[in-house]
């Protein structure tokens, strides 16, 4: 590990002498190239050089060890103690500083959620769990747009798909990807009964036209009505766009826009980061499912995650974790949830590189 950073460290130390260097100023694609490749290890080179000073320190604390006087040897264990603690933590923090950073983590989002068994009331719980995501971006300063959406006649939602542009917004919900099950007395039961609703949601990576290469001749585009509850027309021109992927069948609607063109753009928009996750999810043996394998296929049994209204009680699977507080969740609360997810799953990729290492 330590050979590691001190690679890194002498890389950061050569981009700073390129970052000075005029003619690499002069070149904006390679400066810009630099610079973030700087921002990247920084934070590594920081907590190692920590890491260093702190056993420099631990050091001569343990030389004070052997002095004559009582009051001295007292004060030196007692920094040695303190000292060990912390070369210990920042042990543990540089190890998950190496660990390998997912590329995708810095892109922005396409969310789809589905209303799964359950009928209105998994329509109506999708809506919830769409505000539930809406409330968590507007806390982080980012900006969600509905690309598609349709409605059910109690005011669910049958499906909506919105894009989400921030920093880390991938790295921070894409664990979010999966069943959601939830568990309440519905408006409408008279007895009180508990029933049990399933919506799934996708978190896809959005992709850049230079990621995902769309040949024109292999998509049929469609035009139509827009369509709203109950089938009536939203306005009197071919406005909504259908869009085939002819080579793998996927098939993208949007109608939320007024214009064909904004409409196409955005349907183009969702086609790519479908596309992207498949790629990737190839090449990847832990993507290695399709995405119907990654939501399910919204039947109840199949759970990343289970919110109970009776007890308060929200549950993710995955990790055993059980928080009593499902209506500050619900708010956009979610930070405990997803913190827990990412260190989990950061201590697994930190496992699996020990294990190759040793």
């Amino acid at each position: 590990m330590f050979d590691k950073l001190k690679g890194v460290e002498d890389r950061f130390q050569e981009l700073e002498r390129l970052l000075s260097d005029p003619k690499v100023v002069q070149d904006r694609e390679a400066y810009q190239t630099y610079i973030r490749e700087h921002a990247e290890i920084a934070p590594i080179v920081t907590a190692f050089r920590e890491y260093k000073r702190v056993d420099r320190e631990l050091d001569d604390s343990l030389e004070l060890l052997h002095d004559d006087d009582p009051e001295m040897k007292k004060m030196a264990a007692e920094e040695v103690d303190r000292l060990e603690k912390e070369k210990d933590r920042l042990k543990e923090e540089l190890k998950v500083l190496l660990i390998p950073k997912d590329p995708l983590d810095d892109k922005n989002v396409i969310l789809e959620i589905r209303a799964g068994t359950g009928g209105d009331e998994a329509g109506l719980f999708a809506g919830d769990l769409f505000k539930m995501y809406q409330r968590y971006a507007d806390g982080r300063g980012w900006k969600v747009d509905v690309m598609d959406h349709h409605t059910t006649g109690v005011g669910g939602l049958k499906e909506i798909i919105a894009s989400i542009n921030g920093k880390g917004a991938y790295s921070r919900l894409k664990f979010e990807s999966g069943t959601h099950r939830v568990q309440r007395v519905p408006t409408t039961e008279t007895q009180g009964r508990i029933h049990t609703s399933a919506v799934t949601v996708a978190v896809l990576p959005e992709a850049e036209d230079i990621e995902v290469n769309i040949d024109a001749n292999e998509l049929k585009v469609d035009v139509y009505r827009s369509s709203g509850p109950g089938g009536q027309s939203v306005n009197t021109t071919d406005s909504a766009v259908r869009i085939t992927h002819l080579p793998t069948g996927l098939v993208v609607t949007c109608q939320d826009e007024k214009s064909q063109h904004k409409n196409k753009a955005k349907a183009m928009k969702v086609l790519r980061s479908r596309l992207l996750d498949q790629m990737v999810r190839e090449q990847n043996e832990q993507r290695s499912q399709d995405r119907r394998s990654q939501v399910g296929s919204g039947d109840r049994s199949e759970r990343i995650r289970t919110y109970n209204f009776p007890q308060g009680r929200v549950t993710d699977h995955r990790i055993g974790l059980t928080l009593y507080r499902l209506e500050s969740i619900l708010q956009g609360d979610v930070d405990e949830v997803i913190d827990s997810l990412v260190t989990y799953y950061q201590s697994q990729a930190l496992q699996h590189a020990e294990r190759l290492d040793g």
